[in-house]
């Protein structure tokens, strides 16, 4: 038994020296939010590091901090009933250091939590990380409305954006741009991981980001599990808090969160313009399930900074409830990318403000047709499946650009009940299987511009009087086939200058005699 015990204790012992952990409170920090904890905090997370890693561990308590600069190896973790409150002055996120900003590498304020070139990072526990952002939104308010009324430009520069335009002397920027970065001064992620591998966060609630939340950048393996993430959506808004946001990252995995922010849920994202073609680099192999979204812009979002291309993703199992749209795609000409290989499976989507799918090459709505080349936007081998919508202002959209269609999307076990249809302007190869769209208003589908059309198997359970299931507008090659609409109507469907072909359908004219 003795011998037994000191076995015991000494891997006890072996697991404590192995694992390292380092108990803030312990060191000295203030569980009261009072002091300032920031040195000792990267004192103790570059200690760790050196000496081959270890745990960062915050008991119950609020503990006021600064930029946290994680290094390899080290294990962020915040107990239950403790609080890293961050400071919101602005001056502490200082030295600038390398951030992608909304798309565009640059020099800038750090992110709260930050880390450059580093492997094997977590952040975990059931504790709060508070952004504190409401200095920073009232800020970013106060500023565009500044820039507004000078004109378009700041009328002068306080001392961080001269660091700012000084450290970015050789930024090369769109004229779409120039506008966003008139501010010269951006307010931070909350948590940017630049150029890292394996990362891990995962249990904690995240609240108040000044800016997106969670946003690796150029990163492999990441997974985002269990994570909470509330910005307020209104009284007062938090406006730009996406919550989670990959840029140019490689084997992204996002399970089982809750998001409710002043912006998109979750997107995905690849660089900015002529920027994010130089790196070049997708966002690829990203699955995203599990997840519950409310309040925001968009479910889960790609675009509108896609220039490195998107590739291999999959979103399953999720609900959407009173987020402006659901699925949404967003690029525009001069952005370039290719979004491809993306499937949508298994989605429940209520109280949808706008529109449940958007699909949308000409985001900018002003530019103006031009040649094929990297400057040009793809969207293509795009299938979305098993869904189900209610409360829905609209079903949704998509809009191509004349010298580049949208290509090869296919919807299939859809039943989605609006105001407004499904609306397909300039499109090829798009293919609906056993879907039922129901609008108040219009055609629940129409069609323009489009080839290659097939609709098999839809349907409209609520058709509106006199208004056709389906019309079509300079539509060439569009089947129709096994079509069975039981709910009368007048016409099943209009066409004008287009090339409409049927097979084995029945359409019930009875009550309109």
């Amino acid at each position: 038994m003795k011998r037994l015990f000191i076995c015991v204790v000494g891997l006890v012992i072996a697991v404590t020296a192995w694992s390292r952990t380092f108990n803030m409170k312990g060191l000295g920090a203030d569980p009261r939010g009072i002091e300032s904890c920031t040195e000792l905090i990267n004192q103790t997370i570059e200690k760790a590091s050196s000496e081959g890693g270890g745990t960062i561990y915050f008991p119950a308590g609020v503990y006021l901090t600064a930029t946290i600069h994680m290094k390899s190896n080290i294990t962020l973790y915040v107990e239950s009933g403790a609080v890293l409150r961050f400071s919101d002055r602005f001056e502490d996120y200082l030295p600038f250091v390398k951030i992608r900003w909304e798309g565009t590498v640059m020099n800038t304020l750090s992110s709260l939590i930050y880390a450059h070139d580093a492997e094997n990072l977590t952040i975990t526990g059931r504790g709060t990380l508070d952004g504190n952002g409401f200095k920073w939104w009232s800020w970013e308010k106060e500023t565009r409305e500044l820039i507004k009324k000078n004109g378009g430009k700041l009328p002068a520069l306080n001392k961080l954006q001269r660091m700012w335009e000084e450290a970015n002397e050789d930024l090369e920027i769109s004229d779409y741009y120039k506008l966003s970065l008139e501010r010269r001064m951006f307010r931070p992620p909350f948590i940017q991981f630049y150029e890292c591998n394996n990362v891990l966060i995962e249990n904690v609630k995240i609240v108040n980001s000044p800016f997106w939340t969670i946003n690796p950048a150029f990163c492999d393996n990441v997974t985002v599990h269990g994570v909470t993430i509330y910005n307020p959506s209104k009284d007062p808004k938090g406006p730009n808090t996406d919550g989670i946001n990959p840029s140019s990252c490689r084997n992204v995995r996002i399970s089982d969160c809750f998001i409710s922010v002043g912006d998109d849920c979750i997107t995905i994202k690849s660089g900015r313009d002529a920027d994010g073609r130089k790196y070049g680099k997708a966002c690829e192999n990203i699955t995203i399930t599990n997840c519950v979204m409310l309040s925001g812009h968009g479910g889960v979002v790609i675009g509108s900074e896609m220039s490195g291309g998107v590739r291999r993703v999959t979103i399953s199992n999720c609900v959407f409830d009173g987020t402006d749209s659901g699925i949404r795609l967003k690029s525009s000409r001069g952005r370039g990318g290719v979004v491809e290989e993306l499937r949508v499976d298994n989605i429940v989507m209520k109280n949808i403000q706008r529109n449940a799918f958007i699909f949308d090459l000409f985001y900018d709505k002003e530019s103006k047709v031009e040649p094929v080349s990297e400057r040009t936007p793809v969207f293509r081998n795009i299938h979305l499946s098993n869904i189900t919508g209610s409360d829905i202002k609209q079903i949704g959209y998509i809009k191509g650009i004349e010298e580049m269609p949208v290509q090869g999307l296919s919807f299939s076990n859809i039943n989605m009940k609006a105001e407004v249809g499904f609306i397909v302007d300039i499109a090829e190869d798009i293919r609906f299987d056993n879907v039922d769209f129901s609008s108040q208003t219009g055609s629940p589908w129409q069609f323009s511009k489009c080839k290659q059309i097939v609709l098999n198997n839809v349907r409209s359970k609520y058709p509106v009087n006199q208004q056709p299931i389906v019309t079509f507008e300079d539509v060439d090659n569009a089947i129709i086939n096994n079509c069975f609409q039981m709910t009368p109507v007048k016409d099943f469907y209009k066409a004008n200058n287009s090339h409409i072909i049927e097979g084995h359908n029945y359409w019930k004219k009875e009550s309109f005699k």
